[in-house]
């Protein structure tokens, strides 16, 4: 053994990242995994992640496509190495496929949900399974995160003869009146009378814009923000510690906003209706139900989740009657954490990749 050695290449890798992270592109600089764009249009923009060697070598394995949220860059399922669900996939014989919908603003304002729950989604299914070497006959299996989850679920309910394999939805508020504070909000809307003004006003102003949405992550993880100086302190001879920091940093910094008229549907139709929690959703041109979905569904919620507790993700359990099978598990971290975080691998990912390798019912279609 060698003390002093060990002492000075740890004051050194200190000294790297210090200066990495005040003059350099960071101590890991931003390194996706290889994807190849199969559709590029406005909020549609459908990418297949590849395999190495060889991109795009194998067209039989099982395809999985990864739905964001909306207010939420695509890159939260490709965040860094080691830390990206879709390179996990292609490790375990997937073939994963993501929908960015890039960013939105103000011309996006008459953007709602039944855009992506009856155009966007239904489009990158279809073309996610055509791109298959068996034409989809196998199936989709959609793995949604946050509002994501929703949507994914949504989707399902709505177009059953969808080639849908699986839904999972991480961390998927399905009952509002279990989110922190929401209740209470929805009630002092509804007293004031003002509910339907705000999500009037809302659309009036063209949603919410990016910059809030980026303040309002950022505050709900403000022991984080706090600590920051501190941890960056502690954790300088750490590289990996500081890599997984600056993903985040870059995750957070390319959030978009919500469109005006999806963003009054949310506060009207999911905070001060709850429709998620009762199942039946009224969106677009007929009411949405979560009992129509027949496919099998994976929960998986975060006690210590922030954002969306575990008991509106629990809450799945008992709308989603039609499906096949609901499983419903948890995982430690926030609402990033359970998907992305450093326990994902041995919780989330896990209860993932053996629903997946699950024999899934035949599909059938109209």
């Amino acid at each position: 053994m060698d003390p002093e050695g060990d002492r000075t290449r740890t004051l050194g890798r200190a000294a790297r990242n210090a200066w990495a992270l005040t003059f350099g592109d960071g101590v890991e600089g931003h390194r996706p995994t290889p994807a190849t764009v199969l559709w590029d249009e406005p909020h549609r923009r459908l990418s297949r992640f590849e395999p190495a060697p060889v991109a795009g070598q194998r067209r039989d394995r099982p395809a999985v496509l990864l739905v964001p949220p909306l207010a939420a860059p695509a890159s939260c399922f490709d965040l860094r190495p080691g830390q990206s669900l879709a390179e996990f996939l292609l490790d375990t014989g997937r073939a994963p496929y993501v929908i960015d919908y890039g960013d939105i603003t103000y011309a996006d304002r008459r953007m709602g949900f039944d855009d992506w729950i009856h155009d966007i989604l239904p489009e990158a299914i279809r073309r996610t399974a055509a791109d298959r070497r068996d034409g989809g006959e196998s199936g989709v299996d959609l793995v949604g995160w946050s509002l994501g989850g929703t949507m994914a679920l949504l989707t399902a309910a709505a177009h059953a003869e969808l080639p849908i394999r699986s839904i999972t939805a991480i961390g998927a508020p399905l009952n509002y009146n279990a989110m922190p504070a929401t209740p209470q909000l929805a009630a002092a809307a509804r007293f004031t009378g003002t509910g339907e003004a705000v999500g009037t006003a809302l659309r009036a102003v063209g949603g919410v814009p990016a910059p809030l949405t980026r303040l309002a992550y950022r505050l709900t993880a403000w022991d984080r923000e706090i600590k920051r100086p501190l941890f960056v302190a502690g954790n300088l001879a750490r590289t990996e510690s500081l890599a997984r920091m600056e993903a985040i940093d870059r995750f957070m910094a390319s959030m978009p906003g919500y469109p005006g008229r999806m963003y009054q549907q949310l506060w009207t139709n999911l905070v001060l209706r709850n429709e998620i929690g009762r199942g039946v959703v009224n969106i677009g041109p007929r009411p949405i139900r979560l009992a129509d979905i027949t496919a099998p569904v994976l929960l998986v919620g975060g006690p210590s989740d922030v954002i969306t507790p575990a008991r509106a993700v629990e809450h799945g359990l008992r709308t989603l009657t039609g499906a096949a099978s609901v499983h419903y598990e948890t995982a430690p971290g926030g609402h990033l954490g359970i998907l992305a975080g450093a326990t994902a691998r041995d919780t989330t990912w896990t209860y993932l990749d053996k629903f997946l390798t699950a024999p899934a019912p035949s599909l059938t279609r109209p």
